[in-house]
């Protein structure tokens, strides 16, 4: 028997981990997870809380419809098991995507989404606003704006809540090699522990060269 929490390292959320009748892990097939995409980096472009956007992917990369995108932000350099570990820019202060992102992952029908970070979210449009009230100040105090302004209740955890209700799931946490396959199309692999009535599974993400 193996335990282990599901949100762990590297990631998979599957549609049931905000989809109250939606499928299990177990249930998602590999011809879903596998297919051609781009890593694309961002690094450059966005840092601590910032916002992503369609055109800091779309100016450094043509991405197909029905494209996996893998967002390299840079900040898998604060992860726990790098020398610049930082848990809290790793898990608060990252960039993240909001609503005109959302909208245009769901027109390009993307495979699934990947991201280098503590979540596909925002910090600031998920928990740690309210876990971390001193942030959110923070966040307001730089942006000028109450933080509710800029991430309204409608729109909150939309990576989630909005996107996997229609099919599109992400992976979390993606770190080991990515930087050496940055703005690259490749064939790409996501292979996580078939959990039955698993969430989320712990996985592993694979980019085929010369395939």
């Amino acid at each position: 028997m193996i335990e282990t929490p599901t949100h762990i390292s590297t990631h998979l959320d599957g549609p049931l981990h905000f989809v109250s009748n939606g499928r299990d892990i177990a249930s998602i097939s590999l011809e879903e997870l596998c297919g051609e995409g781009v890593i694309v980096d961002v690094s450059d472009e966005v840092g601590e809380w910032d916002i992503i956007k369609p055109e800091h992917i779309t100016k450094k990369m043509r991405v197909k419809e029905g494209d996996i995108l893998i967002i390299h932000t840079g900040f898998h350099k604060y992860s726990i098991e790098s020398k610049t570990a930082d848990e809290e820019k790793y898990m608060c202060r990252h960039p993240g995507p909001y609503l005109e992102f959302a909208q245009w992952a769901l027109e390009m029908k993307l495979k699934w989404i990947g991201v280098d970070c503590g979540s596909a979210d925002h910090p600031m449009n998920g928990a740690i606003r309210n876990l971390r009230p001193d942030l959110k100040q923070e966040f307001e105090k730089k942006i000028g704006k109450p933080v509710l302004e800029v991430f309204p209740e409608e729109n909150y955890h939309l990576m989630h809540t909005k996107l996997f209700p229609k099919g599109l799931i992400h992976v979390e946490n993606i770190g080991g090699e990515i930087e050496k396959l940055l703005n690259k199309r490749l064939f790409i692999g996501c292979f996580p522990m078939k959990i039955k009535d698993g969430e989320a599974a712990p996985c592993r993400v694979v980019a085929f060269l010369n395939r």
